[in-house]
């Protein structure tokens, strides 16, 4: 059996790893695709060193990021309750739905936060009340508040 060889991945590959990942291949594979395509390059002390920084580097961005999503759920919380006004047919019904940049939108005019609208999940809301959302605001970091649905 031919020795394996160690390239560091120089983009994101299918499979195999994410850009800076330390990763262990065929010969062949790295000699006849992998380096001609610069999708990855041989692993030397030096380029191991650069790996290194970019990782603690984006380990830091992460924390600060982690950090804000923090922040940013401590003014969310503030809030009792996020007023969403629908038109009203009979029982109480809307019409249409609420959606979650009509939520989006309700917490930037009640916070001024911006809030990415594909992190949000709402239940299906039909009907005039009281609901929950939960926002995610980083990978471990979600928010819950509280949605009132009033007629307009």
């Amino acid at each position: 059996m031919a020795k394996r060889i160690q390239l560091v991945l120089n983009q994101d590959v299918s499979k195999l790893g994410k850009l800076g990942d330390l990763v262990e291949v065929a010969p062949g594979y790295a000699r006849n695709y992998l380096i001609p395509q610069k999708l990855a390059t041989h692993a030397t002390p030096g380029i191991l060193k650069q790996v290194e920084r970019r990782r603690e580097q984006e380990r830091q961005r992460q924390l600060e990021l982690r950090q804000q999503a923090l922040e940013q759920k401590a003014a969310l919380e503030q809030v009792s309750s996020l007023k969403i006004a629908k038109q009203v047919g009979e029982n109480e019904a809307i019409f249409g739905t609420v959606t979650s940049q009509d939520v989006a939108d309700a917490i930037k005019a009640a916070t001024s936060q911006e809030v990415d609208r594909r992190g949000i999940t709402i239940p299906d809301i039909n009907h005039l009340g009281t609901y929950k959302a939960e926002i995610k605001l980083h990978s471990d970091v979600t928010a819950e508040v509280n949605i009132e649905v009033v007629a307009s």
